[in-house]
């Protein structure tokens, strides 16, 4: 299972939400969610870091030649 090295998160205001990026240092895969901005900053960084676990650990299980954008 590809488990993540170092995740970067990244905060942006868009309109009247806010979008969380998390990116694995090491592979450079990632997600994005997109929540209150009233909400905990921690709380969003933990939603977007188990996202990013979560794709990675599916795109492992995918068989070969599936799961990507071109796929």
């Amino acid at each position: 299972m590809a488990v993540p090295g170092r995740i970067i998160i990244e905060f942006v205001n868009v309109g009247s939400a806010l979008k969380v990026c998390a990116i694995c240092e090491r592979t450079g895969r990632e997600v994005s969610i997109v929540g209150d901005p009233k909400a905990s900053r921690e709380h969003l960084k933990r939603v977007a870091a188990n996202k990013l676990r979560f794709v990675m650990a599916k795109e492992d299980d995918a068989p070969p030649g599936k799961g990507g954008i071109f796929a």
